[in-house]
């Protein structure tokens, strides 16, 4: 990567503070404050207005270190965030026959890699969108460089920018910003100083958006655990509004608590049509294929991880995941799951209890084993699920869990049909004495094989606590009737490959 043009150097006045002004005196609130030292290197840039600002569409906003005067970071502002029509791809198109290649001795960063380096088999995107490399994926995600929240604009720098015990200063482009009365002409000298290295590695790691935590972003601190860590991690994670688009690979050991889904939320406007699969190459048909940039928050290849107490989201309809999941033991406890479409994808060993998911048609995919305890499901309407399992491996298994549906809208459990031309002639879902509203009397809508096991014991109304309707189910399916087979199925070790969950 070439270094970036040396622009200028700043002024050194001694014992003076420069203070952060717009082109016309006028200043907003700003955060990091200007002057701000011990500044976390994942921050975002906050400006509060009065009143509700605009993003232009022309001008950057520069990021220099101080020392050298050097650009580190810019953003164009005439690029647009990302696609917003899905695009069209070729009959060569497909999923890979070679497996995706998770080995690297280094991350990496929008410092030393240009955005857009293709992985695996991927070809070259050259499409003229923002961009930014997370989790050391160089394929690139297309992000929002600049987010409007009431009168709130939160500058995106593009992620692993800024560096520890650094002096920064930032420059805003007359027009990049707006506000409807004129009186925000950009900003000049905005300088705050980043926070050295960790003294110490802590088991904890804190994050917090008002930077009173060790990060600012979920991101940073998944960045900052290093590959398939044999020590133990937690991320705690303060109540806050966490706007960011979270992927983190060959992460082990590593558990994130939030504050309770009321209270910490992670969400992003992402999905297919934003982030698309390359042109030349599917994505998550199964292990080893290439991985998928659609969903607000994706953990891949990746194991031993709990999630608890906290939302995680996608604020996009379409293909869009809130969480994908792409490993094996992965637990989740207390989280809301929000997304549209696969509103969550399970891959390999996925373990829910006490979660909550609100999604659309194909609510769940995965070609997994997911072990779902007292879970409550609900779409708008269309299967819950589309189980993809293969032989040898469990498939989705729901113990007193619920599924219901947005008003009247009628839905069903599932569906097992060929996809491009394969089969699941494995597939597996059952359920265990589950409540449910609005499914519609034939229980799922497609199983493409009758060697599918779509198995159902003991499913009641969850108005009336009476056992439902089972006359109309569709012929493949089949009720449980052995004791036995309820109690193996009600022991998550047995579908999980003898996980045992704590």
């Amino acid at each position: 990567m070439p270094k970036p043009m040396k622009i200028h150097f700043l002024p050194v006045i001694a014992g003076v503070v420069l203070t952060a002004c717009s082109a016309d005196g006028v200043r907003p609130q700003l955060f990091p404050a200007d002057g701000a030292v011990d500044v976390n290197p994942d921050t975002r840039l906050v400006l509060n207005f009065n009143s509700v600002p605009v993003v232009g569409d022309s001008g950057f906003v520069r990021v220099y270190d101080v020392e050298t005067g050097l650009v580190v970071d810019s953003l164009d502002l005439s690029i647009p965030a990302g696609p917003t029509e899905p695009r069209k791809y070729g009959p060569d198109c497909d999923y890979t026959k070679v497996p995706y290649d998770y080995s690297r001795t280094k991350v990496p960063t929008n410092r030393d890699t240009r955005p857009g380096l293709p992985s695996g088999t991927a070809v070259a995107d050259t499409s003229q969108w923002q961009l930014t490399i997370i989790g050391g994926f160089t394929d690139g995600f297309h992000f929002h460089p600049i987010l409007v929240r009431d009168s709130t604009a939160t500058i995106c720098l593009h992620n692993n920018t800024l560096l520890p015990g650094k002096s920064y200063l930032v420059e805003i482009d007359p027009g990049v910003i707006t506000v409807a009365d004129g009186s925000f002409g950009g900003l000049t000298d905005w300088q705050f100083t980043t926070r050295g290295e960790l003294a110490v590695i802590p088991d904890t790691i804190r994050v917090s958006a008002d930077g009173s935590g060790d990060f600012n972003t979920v991101q940073g601190a998944l960045d900052f655990i290093p590959d398939f860590s044999t020590r133990s991690y937690v991320v705690s994670v303060a109540p806050g509004d966490y706007e960011e688009i979270v992927y983190a690979r060959n992460k082990t050991n590593v558990t994130i608590i939030g504050s309770g889904p009321d209270e910490t939320r992670v969400h992003y406007a992402n999905n297919e049509v934003f982030n698309p699969h390359p042109l030349n190459v599917k994505t998550n048909e199964w292990p080893g294929t290439f991985p998928s940039r659609r969903a607000a928050f994706a953990l891949d290849n990746c194991s031993d991880i709990v999630i608890r107490d906290i939302t995680i989201a996608t604020d996009l309809k379409g293909q869009a995941e809130g969480l994908l999941l792409m490993g094996d033991r992965i637990a989740l406890y207390n989280v809301h799951i929000i997304g549209s479409g696969d509103a969550l994808q399970a891959n390999g060993t996925i373990y829910m209890e006490g979660c909550s998911l609100d999604g659309g048609g194909d609510t769940i995919l995965g070609r997994g084993s997911l072990f779902a305890y007292r879970c409550d499901f609900r779409n708008d309407g269309g299967p819950f699920t589309w189980v993809r399992n293969t032989a040898g491996n469990h498939g989705d298994i729901f113990v007193e869990c619920t599924f219901s549906t947005t008003g009247d809208r009628q839905a069903d459990f599932g569906r097992t049909k060929t996809n491009h031309g394969t089969g699941y002639p494995d597939a597996e879902m059952v359920l265990i004495d589950c409540r449910t509203s609005n499914i519609r009397p034939e229980g799922w809508s497609t199983i493409g094989f009758p060697t599918a096991r779509m198995l159902e014991y003991n499913t009641v109304d969850m108005a009336t606590g009476k056992p439902v309707d089972v006359s109309r189910r569709h012929p493949y399916s089949r009720r449980i009737t052995d004791p036995s087979t309820v109690e193996y199925y009600r022991n998550p070790e047995n579908i999980l490959k003898g996980w045992k969950v704590k």
